[in-house]
């Protein structure tokens, strides 16, 4: 497998675009169910299947970076065919990719590793695909300047269990705050829950993740970034990078496809570069697969982070994070920290 490091800053949201030949099923759209599935049909005339992936993925950032991906397997440019689910929630995705609903997903990395201990190592961690990308927003005057002047209020967000209340908890805890303490967490199910609640409420502190801090403020322009949580993680220095989500597959499907896999990854890298270099063109893709509209996607997507890192680079700076998490809450990396099988290097 080729080792592709691409940490370009940026952000989309899940969208397909490339070229050839494909029929495509769509099960729902975005906008009417909490799951969207898309089928898409390789149909090569020159190369022979590698097979097909089920590949699956959360609205939103986690995964956006499978734009061009997906495209080109609708349109026929690849080896392998591909059908798509993506889902609001990681705890519902998670149970996927274990019973073999899906192949490949895009998680989480610390529910990642939940899931490689959950499922005695059946879970193989393939690249970062998304760096820091959290933001703590006011509505009203609550004059948030610092994480201290965060002591006392109420902050409406979701990602209960995931890379969001792990970091904030992580954030807060360097500051000597405890976020069962000192802060008080209105936990939603999703990013559209967040942004219901708060709408029609004059003062409010909210913690989302782009693009939806694009979209948030897209709604109700009075609602200002005052914290990006990413700069607050680097300050700190010991924590090694903020690893959003990263890209996971089941082992049993790594060993029996890895050339399949090798090639999924090499085109998944190429995926980010075309989304990051292609930002217009990325933005009405989004709209076009019922994520965002194309003017917040085009705005949102330079803040987001996206990148795919692979191999020996990414297990350094997953096991680092991981290290952080485990630290603060053993329970928020599955109890116990993933042994060397956990990391796909490709050797």
């Amino acid at each position: 497998m080729k080792k592709r490091i691409l940490a370009i800053m940026a952000c989309a949201v899940l969208a397909l675009s490339a070229c050839g030949k494909a029929n495509v099923k769509e099960s729902s759209s975005a906008s009417e169910s909490s799951s969207d599935q898309t089928t898409v049909a390789q149909s090569s005339e020159n190369e022979e299947s590698l097979g097909t992936i089920k590949l699956g993925g959360l609205k939103g950032p986690t995964s956006m970076g499978m734009v061009k991906l997906l495209d080109d397997a609708k349109k026929g440019s690849l080896s392998y065919s591909v059908s798509f689910d993506m889902e609001d929630a990681p705890d519902v995705m998670a149970p996927k990719l274990l019973n073999g609903e899906v192949d490949i997903a895009a998680l989480p990395v610390n529910m990642g590793s939940v899931l490689f201990n959950k499922s005695d190592g059946k879970v193989v961690m393939l690249n970062a695909s998304t760096l820091g990308i959290l933001y703590i927003l006011e509505k009203g005057d609550q004059n948030i300047k610092t994480i201290e002047d965060l002591k006392g209020k109420t902050i409406t967000a979701h990602g209960q269990g995931a890379t969001p209340e792990y970091s904030l908890s992580y954030i807060l805890s360097a500051h000597g705050m405890d976020i069962n303490k000192d802060v008080t967490m209105d936990w939603k199910s999703s990013a559209d829950e967040v942004l219901a609640a708060v709408e029609n409420t004059d003062n409010a502190v909210v913690m989302l993740p782009q693009p939806f801090v694009t979209v948030a403020q897209t709604k109700m322009p009075e609602l200002k970034t005052v914290i990006d949580l990413t700069k607050e993680w680097d300050a700190i220095g010991t924590g090694g990078k903020l690893i959003t989500s990263g890209i996971f597959v089941r082992s049993d499907f790594l060993e029996s496809n890895k050339e399949l896999v090798d090639e999924f990854l090499s085109n998944y890298t190429d995926s980010v570069k075309w989304i990051n270099e292609n930002v217009e063109d990325a933005s009405k893709l989004v709209e076009e697969n019922g994520i965002i509209k194309a003017p917040v996607a085009a705005k949102a997507i330079p803040y987001c982070n996206l990148v795919s890192i692979t191999g020996d680079e990414m297990k350094k700076d997953a096991e680092e994070y991981l290290k952080t998490l485990f630290d603060a809450d053993p329970k928020s990396v599955g109890g116990a920290l993933p042994g060397e099988e956990f990391y796909y290097t490709g050797k």
